[in-house]
C-alpha cells in the first residue's frame, strides 16, 4: 500500500482550540487523498447490529447524499457503515472509510473486499500506524476523528453505549451540524437522542432532507492543491 502521512492541519487549516483537544498527531491515507479537499463530507453512522429498516434508511440516506454531490464518510464497521459505504459506491458516488486499525489490518474480515475497494477507488483514513495494537478504546477514537473530518454527521440508529454516540457529541463539541434521524428520535428506550436536540442536533426527515442538505457548510479551510501536492 502507498500509505501517505498527513496531519490534520494539512487537511483543515490551522486548527482552533477546541478542535486540538481530540485531534490526532497523524493521519494515514491510502487512495484518493483528494477527497479530503473537496466536500461537503458527510458522515453517516450507527449500530453494527442495525435493524433491516436501519440499513435501508442508511442506504437511501447515501444515495440521496451522492445525488446531493457530497463524500459519504463511514467507519467500515458491520450494519450502517457498511450499508452506507455500498449503497454510495452503487449510486457512482464517492466513499471515505475512517477506521479504528490500522490501515493493514480489515476489521471486520468480512470487509476485507469492500477495504480493498475503497482502497482503489476511494480513500482510506487512519490514525493508528501499521503494527498499532487496536483495543476497544480506538474505536470510540476513531468517531472523534470522523466528526473532526467532516462537515455534519447522521446517525441513522445507535443504542446507549454506540460508539456512535461519542461522534454525535463531538460533532456538538466541535460546532459541526449533527443530524437524527427521526426514527431514532422516536425510540423511548434510548435517553442520548433528547440530550443531544437539547445540544442543537437537528431531526432529519424525509421532508425536510433536501433543505437539510443544502445548508450543510463546508469547514474546509485548505487549498486543493496544498493536500494534492503532500507525499
Amino acid at each position: 500500500m502507498d500509505i501517505v502521512a498527513v496531519t490534520p492541519a494539512d487537511i483543515l487549516g490551522t486548527l482552533t482550540e477546541v478542535e486540538r483537544k481530540h485531534a490526532p498527531d497523524a493521519l494515514y491515507l491510502v487512495g484518493d487523498r483528494t477527497l479530503l479537499s473537496t466536500g461537503p463530507r458527510v458522515s453517516v453512522v450507527g449500530s453494527r447490529k442495525a435493524s433491516p429498516e436501519g440499513l435501508r434508511r442508511a442506504r437511501m440516506l447515501a444515495k440521496a447524499l451522492v445525488d446531493h454531490q457530497m463524500i459519504v464518510v463511514s467507519g467500515l464497521a458491520e450494519g450502517i457503515d457498511t450499508a452506507a459505504h455500498v449503497a454510495a459506491i452503487e449510486a457512482g458516488g464517492r466513499t471515505v472509510a475512517v477506521l479504528g486499525t490500522p490501515l493493514s489490518v480489515a476489521y471486520p474480515t468480512s470487509n476485507a473486499a469492500l477495504q480493498a475497494t475503497i482502497a482503489k477507488d476511494h480513500l482510506l483514513v487512519s490514525q493508528f500506524p501499521t503494527g498499532y495494537r487496536t483495543h476497544p478504546g480506538s474505536f470510540p477514537m476513531r468517531n472523534r476523528t470522523m466528526a473532526l473530518l467532516t462537515d455534519a454527521t447522521v446517525i441513522v440508529e445507535a443504542g446507549e453505549t454506540s460508539g456512535t454516540v461519542h461522534q454525535g457529541w463531538e460533532a456538538l463539541r466541535l460546532g459541526r451540524q449533527l443530524f437524527l434521524l427521526e426514527a431514532v428520535t422516536r425510540d423511548e428506550t434510548l435517553t442520548w437522542p433528547a440530550k443531544m436536540i437539547h445540544y442543537g442536533a437537528q431531526v432529519l426527515t424525509r421532508q425536510n432532507l433536501v433543505d437539510a442538505l443544502s445548508e450543510i457548510p463546508s469547514v474546509t479551510r485548505y487549498a486543493h492543491d496544498e493536500l494534492r501536492a503532500i507525499a
